[in-house]
């Protein structure tokens, strides 16, 4: 009761932005909602000046002015056409993350708070005026007093309080939708709010990202064509990061890397292959991709010279499993083999094992084939994931809330491709490397380390059936059925000897082994 009313005046804040910018659209899948939806206009009139714009327009236009939770929340609806609508989450794709500058003064204060000391302990000079101002954080160019130039980031003031509070009422807000509309479930609203939470959480910690961004440079060490640039540990802290400042051409800007001399092509291929290499290889990938993060420089001996990456805040990881099985998805798109596509969808458990195989690889072949060979130009994304969702309900499909970042990831580096070279497809640039993937994860190769990896984990779980056969052995003979004399003695080994006879061990690792010859 106490968190309902707490979340009343949210509410009603809410209501007002959606009906002053004539977004209350969702409201008309529910009767209710509906109803309610032509009370809010009628006590809060939509401005005159937004009605010319579509839906999502201005839906993205209210969410905006609510702040900095509700800013990147519609971004992660962005991948939800099944809730939003084709144009819609095209329209939230382009929400910005910018948010007015807080004064210098805060984040000179952040910085001497964190690091105990003025701030000039650690910087030669701090450029007063922020070169970006976004939701959770704005950064300032400065120089450090070893002479080095740097980027330093500084959290806003009460950041991680105004989050926890508005996360909260989103959960509430999908608790309450599930209540009244009990069909959500398969869209798993808690789901997607927790799987925000968590992304967000990551972002209030500059430490984590950090670590993110260090992890992400390991990942391609030795790679001419992605760069990431260095943390500086001793000047971050939970509220500051610094990094070494960058500098090159937004990978936008097909005038600009034109001019440069690099071939707008490549950069896309090289796009594309580093973002192949982040899901594929490293299981880790960088989920903001947006242009205002990738920048590119010239490289004498890259058509594409070097891509550098920057804000590591939302970051994403795919199990090696996972992995597999988007793999051989995409794998299967590329190579028009739908039947493979559904087969994988109905394996990983995304599609129930009672619906139709053939019917499902019928319904991804309507999907594939209008953007199959077609310049990314010509490609609605937005179209292609409609109609994938369209399909949902009459399959069964989950949600899968842990690929939200992922898909979300595929649309803003597609989007980046589109700018760049609309006249290429920067997937089926990156298929020869998907092809060579699966044969070395699928080949006998691949068979061999898979079934080599299950063996020694089956060995390494044998301790503990042992014990588990040896209480169990005890408790039968407490409660009254006695094992013959020898048959305990060889269970349990005699005078407080081995548990199992000499030979077992060794006729485990010999069938393992068979296992394992099979299995190649």
């Amino acid at each position: 009761m106490l968190r309902t009313l707490r979340h009343l005046g949210r509410t009603i804040r809410i209501a007002r932005a959606l009906a002053q910018a004539d977004a209350l659209f969702l409201a008309d899948a529910h009767p209710l909602a509906k109803n309610a939806a032509k009370v809010l206009t009628w006590l809060w009139p939509p401005r005159r000046d937004l009605q010319k714009l579509r839906p999502g327009q201005r839906l993205a236009i209210a969410l905006g002015g609510l702040g900095p939770t509700f800013i990147k929340f519609g971004q992660a609806l962005s991948t939800r056409t099944d809730l939003l609508g084709e144009e819609a989450a095209a329209d939230l794709a382009e929400l910005q993350d910018r948010l007015p500058p807080f004064p210098f003064a805060a984040a000179k204060t952040q910085i001497e708070t964190d690091f105990g000391g003025p701030f000039t302990n650690l910087f030669r000079e701090i450029d007063p005026k922020p070169v970006a101002a976004a939701s959770i954080a704005q950064v300032h160019f400065g120089v450090d007093t070893g002479g080095r130039e740097v980027a330093i980031k500084v959290l806003r003031p009460d950041i991680a309080a105004i989050f926890a509070a508005e996360i909260d009422f989103l959960d509430w807000g999908a608790g309450l939708a599930l209540k009244f509309a009990p069909k959500l479930e398969r869209l798993k609203p808690k789901e997607v709010v927790a799987t925000f939470a968590e992304t967000v959480r990551v972002e209030m910690d500059l430490r984590f990202e950090a670590a993110a961004a260090q992890e992400l440079a390991e990942n391609f060490k030795g790679d001419p064509g992605f760069r990431v640039p260095a943390v500086d540990w001793q000047r971050t802290s939970e509220h500051v990061l610094t990094l070494e400042r960058v500098s090159g051409l937004r990978v936008d800007n097909r005038q600009a890397v034109e001019g440069a001399g690099l071939d707008p092509r490549a950069v896309v291929k090289g796009a594309a292959e580093a973002f192949f290499n982040m899901v594929f290889r490293d299981g880790f990938f960088h989920a903001d991709m947006h242009p205002g993060n990738l920048f590119v420089t010239t490289n004498q001996n890259r058509p594409g010279g070097q891509i550098i990456a920057m804000d590591f805040g939302i970051m994403g990881r795919v199990d090696a499993a996972t992995r597999k099985t988007l793999g051989e998805m995409l794998l299967g798109f590329l190579t028009r083999d739908y039947k493979k596509v559904a087969e994988v969808h109905v394996s990983a458990g995304f599609v129930p094992s009672h619906k139709s195989v053939d019917a499902f690889a019928q319904a991804c072949r309507s999907i594939a084939e209008p953007i199959l060979g077609k310049p990314i130009a010509e490609i609605s994304v937005a179209k292609l994931l409609g109609q994938l969702f369209a399909i949902t309900e009459t399959f069964e499909m989950q949600v899968q809330p842990q690929l939200l970042l992922l898909q979300k990831s595929m649309l803003v580096a597609e989007g980046v491709g589109r700018n760049l070279a609309p006249e290429v497809n920067m997937w089926e640039l990156a298929q020869p490397m998907i092809e060579n993937w699966m044969r070395t994860r699928l080949g006998p190769e691949g068979l061999v380390s898979d079934a080599a990896e299950s063996a020694v984990d089956t060995l390494a779980k044998i301790p503990k059936i042992i014990d588990r056969i040896d209480r169990t052995t005890g408790e039968v003979e407490r409660h009254g059925f006695k094992l013959h004399p020898d048959t305990a003695a060889a269970i349990r080994g005699k005078n407080g000897g081995s548990a199992w006879p000499g030979w077992l061990p060794w006729a485990l690792v010999g069938a393992a082994l068979i296992a394992l010859i099979a299995s190649a």
